[in-house]
């Protein structure tokens, strides 16, 4: 079923993983082997995914009532590999 809460979770899934992806891979690549393309492909759908979950996290704020802590926590998610992984586990699942 459709909601702005599974948007915000699909949103979370992939700018973690885009996130993992530049990091681990394509980082390593343009780096060790000279090579920026792929730096270049996951650079740009990153940001964009980036700057919609932040937007959805201030949207999702009063809704989910997160206090400043956890509203600290879940902003911190999108700069920490596997954050918003834990963020969906632990903040998002459990709100649906």
């Amino acid at each position: 079923m459709f909601s702005f809460i599974n948007v915000f979770r699909v949103i979370a899934l992939l700018e973690g993983v885009s996130y993992i992806l530049l990091l681990f891979i394509a980082t390593p690549i343009k780096y060790l082997a000279h090579d920026p393309q792929y730096v270049k492909l996951l650079g740009m759908p990153h940001g964009i995914l980036f700057i919609a979950y932040i937007a959805l996290a201030f949207v999702f704020k009063n809704d989910f009532s997160w206090n400043n802590k956890q509203f600290a926590v879940v902003l911190l998610a999108s700069i920490i590999p596997f954050g918003t992984f834990y963020v969906d586990r632990n903040y998002l699942k459990a709100a649906k």
